[in-house]
């Protein structure tokens, strides 16, 4: 088996991301692709040979969880510093340039953590990063070490009061640091920092464009497929639906569209992705529905924790798709809609393995398939919404919020029964409509209802109930790397309650999840 992982460097400019184990490397990215400049994150242990390869114009060290001096600290050669390319160190990273370059990194008198005050001195003012940005800034801080004396020939151009060193710079050698997160949103002027590195630091032109990646793609699809069959692992969601659209454009009914239904989508959503998909919809595409429930719950019976629920799925779809290949002929491929944040989540790069994703993580080790193409894996979930809307896909599809591959599989906390996906379902299904009737989505990034795992005593009438609890989710977001939860008014909180309550069987009480992203994630499991 084969995974389709070509990079667009071969064509783009290309700023690289250095992965120190930081949270926010997706973030950091993605904020350098808003400025239509290609970014691809990989791990520190990157050899100095494949970055020359890669040529970029500029490298950014992320952030991470450790301290530079610990004997099994994530390091760098020197070597990466002298190969004329521009650097940015952010937090973890700026420590690293800092101690690597002769500087001394030690724990700091006062750890900062969350917004702070920074003050952009005379020489920050002069800086190429600092250009636009107020003499005083609230950026988002997370460390416990800092960076007590620069290396020789760095200049400090910011600080706070408790962090003599909030941000240095060997401007000669084109080589910055900031002790703070400028990626983050709560870092008020960070994209004008960022930006201002890709374009006026780097040199970057800023030539990363939807129209001529769906060009580039569709034409490297058609010469890699050829005369050959291809089958999509079609949920009805946006990545999969784009991931569709634009392997119809490649190659037309070379394509068969396969919509395993497993059991634990949405209320009547198999009957919506074949009213769109199958033969009465607006596209060209062969498609399969597969009604595979039982098959599915057979296989998860009894199992409770999350990745093996993960696993399970991922491996059936596979299993499925296998199936239906012997019954149409050789196949040689399968299209997947794996997008960036996918490959990055699952532990392809030197982040710790948040999850696994049934298009990446999920696989088995054998795939009958000669290669899985993967179209969309070099983007993340606005720029797919992007290439959909490139392609002419419907607004109310391409805008449709994201739904995970294992379904409600991973909204139900512990063993998936039928009757569990029968209260979500019917719960999620009130939640969205009163959230809908009352103009409550507007701003809203993701909402749904989840099944805990948690059963409590009620009272319904006269009697005494033990039942499930239902927690309700909505978060906002940009990019689905950070999310905040939502402050949804309370009287459509308490409709939603009382309606699920009164109207799902099996369910006395209802909670409202306040958690952001991170420490959590936007899907229960």
């Amino acid at each position: 088996m084969a995974n389709n992982t070509g990079s667009a460097a071969d064509s783009h400019e290309i700023i690289l991301v250095l992965d120190f184990g930081g949270q926010y490397n997706q973030l950091i990215a993605r904020r350098v692709r808003e400025n239509h400049v290609y970014c691809e994150v990989h791990p520190h242990t990157m050899p100095l040979d494949k970055i020359r390869a890669m040529a970029p114009k500029g490298i950014i060290l992320t952030g991470g969880p450790n301290s530079v001096y610990a004997p099994d600290a994530a390091t760098a050669p020197a070597e990466l510093f002298e190969l004329g390319i521009p650097v940015l160190g952010i937090c973890y990273g700026s420590q690293l340039m800092a101690h690597v370059l002769g500087g001394k990194v030690e724990t700091a008198p006062t750890s900062e953590y969350g917004r702070t005050e920074v003050t952009i001195n005379d020489a920050g003012q002069r800086s190429k990063l600092f250009e636009g940005v107020s003499a005083k800034t609230i950026c988002w801080m997370s460390h416990t070490d800092y960076i007590s004396a620069v290396p020789d020939g760095f200049t400090i151009t910011a600080e706070t009061p408790v962090c003599p060193v909030a941000a240095m710079e060997d401007a000669s050698r084109q080589l910055y640091a900031t002790q703070f997160h400028p990626e983050v949103m709560h870092t008020v002027e960070g994209k004008t920092m960022l930006k201002n590195f890709v374009f006026a630091v780097c040199g970057c032109a800023g030539d990363w464009h939807m129209g001529s990646f769906v060009e580039r793609t569709i034409r490297e699809l058609r010469a890699k497929i050829g005369t050959g069959k291809a089958l999509c692992a079609l949920s009805g969601g946006v990545d999969s639906s784009v991931a569709a659209v634009i392997l119809s454009k490649a190659i037309g009914k070379q394509l068969t569209c396969v919509f395993v239904d497993h059991g634990l989508l949405r209320k009547d959503e198999g009957d919506q992705v074949e009213a769109v998909f199958g033969p009465d919809g607006p596209y060209d595409v062969n498609f399969i529905r597969i009604n595979a429930k039982d098959r599915f719950y057979a296989k998860l019976k009894g199992v409770t924790e999350p990745e093996q629920k993960r696993k399970i799925i991922g491996e059936e779809f596979i299993r499925v798709f296998e199936d239906v290949a012997k019954k149409i002929g050789k196949v040689d491929y399968l299209v997947q809609g794996t997008i960036y944040p996918d490959v990055i989540e699952s532990g392809l790069g030197k982040s710790a393995v948040i999850k696994s994703h049934h298009n990446v993580g999920g696989l088995p080790d054998f795939v009958d398939f000669k290669e899985i193409v993967e179209p969309l894996r070099l983007l993340f979930k606005d720029e797919v919404r992007a290439c959909g809307r490139e392609l002419g896909i419907p607004e109310y599809l391409v805008s449709r919020q994201p739904f995970p591959g294992p379904g409600l599989g991973i909204r139900i906390i512990g063993e998936i029964t039928e009757e569990k996906v029968k209260i979500v379902q019917e719960a999620d299904a009130i939640y969205r409509e009163e959230v809908e009737k009352a103009g409550a989505q507007k701003n809203l990034g993701q909402y749904f209802a989840a099944l805990t795992n948690m059963r409590s005593v009620g009272v319904m009438g006269d009697g005494r109930t033990y039942d499930y609890a239902i927690a309700l989710r909505a978060v906002m977001t940009s990019d689905f790397m950070t999310a905040e939860s939502a402050q949804l008014p309370w009287d459509v909180l308490q409709r939603v309650t009382t309606r699920i309550v009164n109207e799902v069987k099996g369910v006395n009480r209802v909670l409202y999840d306040c958690t952001g992203k991170p420490p959590a994630t936007i899907e229960f499991e």
